[in-house]
């Protein structure tokens, strides 16, 4: 595949997912007062905590708005591409789109990309959002740092989803995965308070959780304006994890993808 036949199928995709988003309009009002309701809600936590408690050394509101937007974030990119496989099957589409001349996991990675382009909207609006309203200042952040946290947490956000793919395919239980990664890791990664106030072993499987690296590098990058120095551990495990999840996953999807051609389940869910 060319990379001008690659760039063609992008475009269509992306025009597909903006008309349909275009034709539910009221999704974005729905989306946009929930946003608000959400950031008021944590604000008015972080005032009734008090000036008092400045986890890593910065306010509560802005460790609370990073946290839960980022995490929101890979949350639902992980769910996009849980979702392509899961419509398709409904649909009854999916045999067809998996015997195109697009290989099938560059075909998921294309329509899962729209969906993340739209939550990075929704992520920047949310936290854009926050800092504006409610007048919370950012010293010298480092926005090259950040985007190397962003890109390296996408690859493992993506590889998680195709894993949550591939198991969709084998069993028909992707779902499950996505559920408790979602009410599992918020616990363990630092959404909410700091990973250091967990009991030990549970700050030990904390640290084995690449989200939990994410929002640490995405904190200090954007909270705390730390050099890529101070970044370096973070940024290395997250490195880490996307060289071995990223194939491991295309591995596994490829492998439960002929299986499930082969006993013609492709289409059950």
């Amino acid at each position: 595949m060319t990379l001008l036949r690659l760039f063609d199928k992008t475009a269509v995709i992306l025009k597909r997912d903006l008309l349909t988003a275009l034709r539910y309009r009221n999704g974005f009002l729905l989306t946009g007062f929930g946003t608000a309701a959400e950031l008021a809600a944590f604000y008015f936590l972080a005032r009734a905590i008090g000036p008092g408690f400045r986890p890593e050394g910065v306010d509560y509101f802005p460790f609370l708005l990073i946290g839960t937007g980022f995490y929101t974030f890979l949350v639902m990119g992980i769910h996009s591409f849980l979702q392509v496989v899961q419509e398709a099957q409904q649909t009854g589409t999916l045999e067809v789109l998996m015997t195109t001349s697009t290989p099938a996991p560059v075909l998921l990675f294309l329509s899962a990309m729209s969906a993340f382009a739209g939550h990075l909207i929704q992520l920047v609006i949310y936290i854009g959002g926050g800092l504006l309203l409610y007048r919370v200042p950012l010293e010298n952040p480092n926005l090259l740092g950040g985007a190397v946290v962003m890109l390296l947490s996408l690859a493992i956000a993506a590889a998680l989803g195709i894993f949550a793919a591939a198991l969709q395919l084998a069993i028909q239980k992707g779902s499950a995965l996505l559920w408790l990664f979602g009410s599992g890791t918020w616990f363990l990664t630092g959404t909410l308070f700091p990973v250091e106030t967990l009991p030990k072993p549970l700050y030990f499987l904390a640290e084995m959780v690449p989200v939990t690296h994410s929002l640490n590098g995405m904190r200090l990058a954007l909270l705390q304006g730390a050099k890529f120095g101070a970044l370096r551990g973070e940024i290395l495990s997250l490195a880490v994890f996307a060289a071995v999840m990223l194939p491991l996953s295309l591995m596994v999807f490829s492998h439960t993808l002929r299986h499930a051609r082969l006993n013609g389940t492709l289409s059950f869910y």
